[in-house]
């Protein structure tokens, strides 16, 4: 496992510090709260930090061109928290939806809570004490993520700019997740053609505005960034997103189990509709078509069955042209950040975070 980079640990501390402030105003709850406070702190730990690490990199990019002080400050650092505070209630509410049993190679916390359940021997269905009590473990980190944002950004000079980008993010993602789940009963009823623009669509909204574009300007915002330096991030973030979301759809389907901490053909038992599912169904002939609709979402698949669907997928020539775009988008965005009014080392920075965000395993 890669050692963790001066930016995760600097997010991991004042994640500490947070946490340790929320427990310290909790006390009155009482144990079961407590446990519940417990659980929203352990979806926290680990991950990739990607989200603050875009974040630091669009404050950096335009601070240091501005010639402005380029020295990390806690509103910084909260800003970056806040933001991998937002992260963990989206996949709480994301792996609920989609039934999903891990994550980072641990249970999910709708399992955890479920798991906490059977091991406190209290009565009812465990399950669905897991599956309730994650909707609200979701919604306690987005307030938690709101509450720290707000307090970083009190008597900020942008702080309006700032929460205009966070409050959208919130919205783009929500809607993207409405738009995901619709659009698994959404699909049969739609031409074969346009599935490929509703996918795209969904992972802009969903994930790539959110993991890559709006963490970075959110970072310029936070250093003063003018309009054209804020135009310059959203040409480099967007592509980049697009490119991290295209790539997680391969994961999702062709992904070691061991490095992403979710099982093999994940994404086929669940029935996700991603570009990569959009450009197979293209290709297949209408018998070819049906065997794979009907294998797809079932979430009994067999490793065989799974094996059959990566290799459907493969012989189509979908997984050659999502690689395709992919180079395509990273490309883009490589490009746009030719002339850019920001600081040239971090510029740098920002193409290997690019590069470490589209060509990954995990």
């Amino acid at each position: 496992m890669p050692s963790p980079t001066p930016i995760q640990d600097a997010v991991a501390l004042r994640l500490e510090r947070f946490i340790a402030q929320m427990r310290s105003e909790s006390d009155e709850y009482g144990p079961d709260a407590a446990s519940f406070l417990d659980a929203a702190a352990e979806t926290l730990i680990g991950g990739k930090r990607l989200r603050a690490r875009f974040c630091h990199a669009g404050w950096r990019a335009t601070a240091r061109f501005l010639d402005r002080s380029a020295i990390e400050t806690d509103t910084l650092w909260d800003v970056c928290a806040a933001l991998e505070i937002f992260q963990s209630a989206a996949l709480v509410h994301d792996d609920l939806i989609d039934n999903s049993d891990t994550r980072r190679g641990r249970p999910a916390a709708h399992r955890a809570l479920e798991n906490s359940h059977r091991a406190a021997r209290w009565t009812g269905d465990a399950a669905a004490f897991g599956r309730a009590s994650a909707i609200l473990l979701g919604d306690l980190l987005v307030a938690w993520s709101d509450d720290l944002l707000e307090s970083a950004l009190d008597s900020h000079p942008f702080a309006r700019t700032v929460r205009a980008e966070y409050a959208r993010m919130r919205r783009d993602v929500t809607t993207g997740q409405f738009l995901d789940i619709a659009e698994e009963s959404a699909w049969i009823v739609n031409e074969n053609g346009t599935h490929a623009d509703r996918a795209l669509r969904i992972a802009s909204l969903k994930s790539a505005r959110y993991s890559i574009e709006q963490p970075l300007i959110l970072g310029a915002a936070l250093a003063g960034a003018d309009a054209d330096q804020v135009q310059a991030l959203r040409r480099f973030g967007r592509p980049v997103g697009m490119a991290f979301q295209l790539r997680d759809d391969v994961l999702g389907v062709f992904g070691d189990a061991a490095v992403t901490g979710k099982p093999a053909g994940d994404d086929l038992r669940e029935g996700k509709r991603t570009v990569l599912v959009a450009l197979t169904r293209e290709a297949l002939d209408s018998p070819a078509r049906t065997v794979f609709d009907e294998m797809l979402g079932d979430p009994e698949l067999t490793a065989q069955q799974v094996s059959f669907l990566q290799a459907t997928i493969e012989g189509s020539g979908a997984l050659e042209r999502i690689e395709t775009m992919i180079a395509d988008y990273a490309r883009e965005a490589d490009q746009a950040l030719s002339g850019a009014r920001l600081d040239n080392a971090a510029v740098g920075d920002l193409r290997d975070l690019a590069r470490a965000a589209t060509v990954r395993s995990a």
